[in-house]
Order: C-alpha cells, then sequence, then structure tokens
C-alpha cells in the first residue's frame, strides 16, 4: 500500500474513532493509548473494531481485538486485512 493510501486509511481510521468515541480527531496520534490516553474502554473498543469491520467491510479477528490499542495498530490491522481480501480477489 502506498504512503498516501496509508496516510489516507490514517485520516479515516480517525474520523471512524472520532465518531464512535465522540472525541475530536486531533486527539488521536499515532501512538496515542485508546485506553490510557483517550479513554476507551472495552465496550467501546469493540464498538470500534465492529465500525471498522463495517465501514471498510472486512472481519477482524476476535484475537486481534486486544491488539488494536493505538492509531497505528488500528491502521496496521485494517491495512493487513485489506491486503489480504484483495489478495483473496485476484
Amino acid at each position: 500500500m502506498a504512503e498516501n493510501n496509508i496516510q489516507d486509511l490514517e485520516k479515516e481510521i480517525i474520523k471512524t474513532l472520532a465518531g464512535v468515541t465522540g472525541r475530536d480527531p486531533e486527539e488521536f496520534k499515532p501512538e496515542a493509548s485508546f485506553y490510557d490516553d483517550l479513554g476507551v474502554d472495552s465496550i467501546k473498543a469493540i464498538e470500534i473494531v465492529v465500525a471498522m469491520e463495517r465501514q471498510y467491510k472486512i472481519k477482524i479477528r476476535d484475537e486481534q481485538v486486544p491488539k488494536i490499542a493505538t492509531v497505528k495498530q488500528a491502521v496496521e490491522i485494517v491495512r493487513n486485512a485489506l491486503n489480504k481480501k484483495q489478495n483473496e480477489k485476484t
């Protein structure tokens, strides 16, 4: 995935995160902890995962959910799922 596409993906994910959490998009930095810095609880984390799955029409495995604790990790997991989805089509 090209660098511009990764940056665009990050911006889209930040919009999704802001929408789910009700926080300002400016608060979402790549390394900010959802739990420690942004006050996300386990229920809100599930809402975030569901929102990303719906937005990108992907499936995030249950065992991956605890690994999504920062914007950077969310971008990586979505990017990997999108790449996997694309590879399955070809």
